[in-house]
């Protein structure tokens, strides 16, 4: 799998990234180590070399289950964790950092970044320049290789972008949601700063494998995804069917023509979970499909059916 500069940094990151939210356990159901760690090697044995993790993620267990399954080709992956937003003081920073480092079992992170912006969630209010001091510090120690933030509006980006060099936003990106394509995706283009898209399948969505009706259970977290829920899963299930003759053209599944609807667009990246081998193979194979521009303007209007509905929260839960 050919690699792809990371914003402006001496990174190189794949298409498709392993994400390993699901690893954590904690707001999934079903989930065992096991199989995450099967899965996370099956990543990288079909070519994704980049893992997307984060300190929230279990409280730190998707990190440990990453440094189990992939310690030994530690050099020849990239690993990419986040800081929550009860931890963006200076001294929280650095010591979050240090803990992401020893869960990971490493002495460097590829690609540190912000998960939420600061106040998000009830957390303290902590100014964009002091945590970004922290972060420009821990680079300067060579403990991080590049800066990123995620969940960050244009207007926050650009001001985090005044204290350091951002090479990356973290936005949730897929075919039914697409609100940074109208904020902060022509900042990102202008700037070099690589967009890596979370919940790319919309949650599974658009596998086509949730049929109409389909509920989660309550402590899963899609129980209360926008898009599960009234017409706008309605409108979901009739952009499935238009998008099924194209996949079948590519020989694909709709998962996989997603994904490469989603890193044919301007400076994209996917990060795609999985729960079991399989599933993280799959993934992968969706760098083989060459879509056309009238394949991409086609699965660009079917997506509208959907996202023309919805409005400009970028947030996908109630």
């Amino acid at each position: 799998m050919e690699k792809r500069q990371l914003g402006q940094s001496d990174v190189r990151i794949t298409p498709i990234l392993m994400g390993t939210w699901q690893a954590g356990k904690r707001m999934w159901v079903g989930i065992e180590d096991a199989d995450s760690i099967q899965t996370i090697r099956a990543a990288y044995e079909a070519g994704i070399t980049t893992i997307d993790t984060a300190e929230v993620y279990g409280e730190g267990h998707s990190e440990r289950i990453i440094a189990e399954a992939l310690s030994p080709v530690r050099d020849k992956v990239e690993y990419a964790t986040k800081v929550f937003a009860n931890h963006l003081q200076y001294q929280q920073v650095i010591t979050a950092c240090d803990r992401s480092l020893t869960n990971l079992k490493t002495d460097y992170i590829d690609l540190y970044q912000i998960h939420w912006p600061s106040g998000a969630f009830n957390s303290q209010i902590v100014p964009i320049e002091e945590t970004m001091k922290a972060l420009n510090h821990l680079k300067q120690q060579g403990k991080i290789r590049a800066i990123g933030v995620s969940n960050f509006s244009r207007d926050q980006l650009a001001q985090a972008s005044q204290y350091g060099r951002i090479d990356s936003l973290q936005p949730p990106y897929s075919l039914f949601w697409r609100q940074v394509e109208t904020d902060a995706m022509t900042y990102c283009i202008e700037n070099q700063i690589s967009i890596l898209a979370y919940s790319p399948l919309a949650q599974g969505l658009l596998t086509g494998k949730f049929p109409p009706g389909h509920k989660f259970p309550p402590e899963d977290n899609r129980a209360k995804n926008k898009l599960f829920q009234g017409e706008n899963f309605h409108r979901a299930q009739k952009a499935l069917d238009k998008l099924r003759p194209i996949a079948e053209r590519h020989d694909c599944t709709l998962a996989q023509l997603a994904l490469a609807w989603l890193i044919a667009q301007p400076q994209t990246h996917a990060i795609a979970g999985a729960r079991y081998p399989e599933q993280a193979k799959d993934n992968a194979q969706a760098t083989t499909i060459q879509l056309s521009t009238a394949e991409i303007a086609e699965i660009d209007s079917i997506g509208r059916l959907v996202t023309d509905h919805l409005d400009q929260n970028p947030v996908m839960w109630e």
